[in-house]
Formats: structure tokens, C-alpha cells, sequence
């Protein structure tokens, strides 16, 4: 395809997903709430997210940790080890990382369940039977994702720290006390604030793109596979898109 032609496409998939967003903000404060299924959603897309999360996160942190330490010990700052760790978990790594599993799992998740929906033609029968589908599915999909994806990641980095903590002691004796004291000593407000912050935003990227995708969704299983593969595509690009944003904001107001 030509570049004019992939830039109409472009931009009036853009076009598309702004209008469906615009749609959400207005279904998110008309009555009827749907609370039950808000509830049940944030279990499913939070709870059940907790183990993949909590393992990656783990790994992660004793991975990172193993690999830091020889440049370290080259540059005479092994002791600053656990700081260095922290500042970087909680600032950037933690965060992104978490995001991407978030959005690996459930956005896929999200694109082929309401994909599926679509193609039996599940959604055509919710508005016959007087419910209102969008709100049903989509609305409380997006706001258990921007709800519980800052948890996550904020339980994810502690996670990670606490494997970070395990390796630094491979090769040497930390107490637990120690390490966390040097980890909160090398820590601000500044630096907690932007992450916790941003992750609402990766979180409502990930729902809002997955609930695009699989909403829309051409007919057939094919095109299921599509909204799957493409909502996690999408939300990961997406999510690179707001971290650069936030790291740009954050340095123009001096949080950085």
C-alpha cells in the first residue's frame, strides 16, 4: 500500500478510537451503574493478573540485580547497590514491565473475549434484551483495568525489590533492614509520584484499546485473532507513547 494510503488508514483508525473513547466518558456517568460486573472485573483482570505479575516481578528484580553488580564492584559502588535498584524499579522498570505483562494478558484477553462476543453476535442480542452493552462490557472492563493496574504495579515493585534483596545476598550478607533503609533513603516523593501516576494511564490504555479492538471486531474467528493480536500491539506502543510523555512533563516541571 501506498503512504497516502496508510496514513487515511491511520488516521481514521484514530478517528475511531477517539469517538469510541468520547462514547465511554459519556456511558462512564449515566445511570445505570453497573457495580456487580465493575466488581467481578477487577477481580478477573487484577487478582488473577497477580501471579503472572508477581513472578515476572520477581525474576526481574534478582535478574537485574545479578547483572548491576559486577559494573558496580568495576566502579568501587557495590554498597550502593540496593539504592540504584530502587530508584530504577520504582521509577521506570517497574512501572513499563508491568505494563507490558498487563497488557500481554489482559489486553488480548479483552480483544478476544468481546472479539468472540461480536462474531456470535452476542452484543446484537444484549441491545435487543434492553441492556445497554457498551456499558456492560466495555465501561466496566476499562475502568477495573485503569483501577487495578496502579495496584499491581505498586505490589509488583515490591515484589521485585524483595528479589532484588535475595540477590544481593547470593553473594554476599545484607541484612533485610539494611537493604530496605537504603532503598527508602535513595527514594523521594518525586519519584513514587509520576509512576503510581502514569500507571493509571497505561491502564486505561490497555483497557480502552483492547475493548476498541475486540468491540469492533470484523466478522469471523479470523478477525477475533486480529483484535487480540493488534490490542496487544497497540497498548504496548501505547504505552511507550505516555511513559515518553510523562518523562517529558515530569523533566519540564522538574521531577526528574
Amino acid at each position: 500500500m501506498s503512504l497516502a494510503t496508510n496514513l487515511k488508514i491511520f488516521f481514521n483508525e484514530a478517528g475511531n478510537l477517539s469517538r469510541f473513547t468520547g462514547r465511554f466518558f459519556k456511558q462512564w456517568f449515566k445511570p445505570r451503574y453497573e457495580t456487580a460486573e465493575l466488581g467481578r472485573q477487577c477481580f478477573v483482570i487484577g487478582y488473577k493478573s497477580l501471579p503472572l505479575i508477581g513472578l515476572t516481578a520477581f525474576i526481574l528484580g534478582l535478574v537485574l540485580t545479578i547483572q548491576l553488580r559486577p559494573s558496580l564492584i568495576d566502579y568501587g559502588v557495590e554498597s550502593q547497590l540496593p539504592a540504584i535498584v530502587g530508584i530504577a524499579d520504582v521509577r521506570e522498570i517497574g512501572p513499563v514491565i508491568t505494563a507490558l505483562i498487563f497488557a500481554g494478558k489482559i489486553g488480548s484477553s479483552i480483544g478476544a473475549e468481546l472479539g468472540s462476543m461480536n462474531v456470535t453476535e452476542q452484543i446484537d442480542a444484549m441491545e435487543v434484551s434492553g441492556t445497554n452493552p457498551f456499558k456492560y462490557l466495555v465501561v466496566t472492563r476499562v475502568l477495573a483495568a485503569t483501577f487495578m493496574l496502579p495496584v499491581l504495579v505498586m505490589m509488583g515493585i515490591a515484589i521485585s525489590l524483595y528479589g532484588s534483596y535475595l540477590g544481593v545476598n547470593i553473594h554476599g550478607v545484607t541484612s533485610f533492614h539494611l537493604f530496605w533503609k537504603q532503598v527508602f533513603d535513595s527514594l523521594s516523593f518525586t519519584d513514587v509520584l509520576p509512576a503510581f501516576i502514569k500507571s493509571y494511564f497505561f491502564g486505561f490504555a490497555v483497557g480502552m484499546i483492547g475493548c476498541y479492538k475486540g468491540y469492533n471486531s470484523s466478522k469471523g474467528t479470523e478477525g477475533v485473532g486480529r483484535s487480540a493480536n493488534s490490542a496487544v500491539v497497540l497498548s504496548s506502543v501505547m504505552i511507550f507513547v505516555i511513559d515518553l510523555l510523562v518523562v517529558q512533563v515530569t523533566d519540564v516541571l522538574g521531577l526528574n
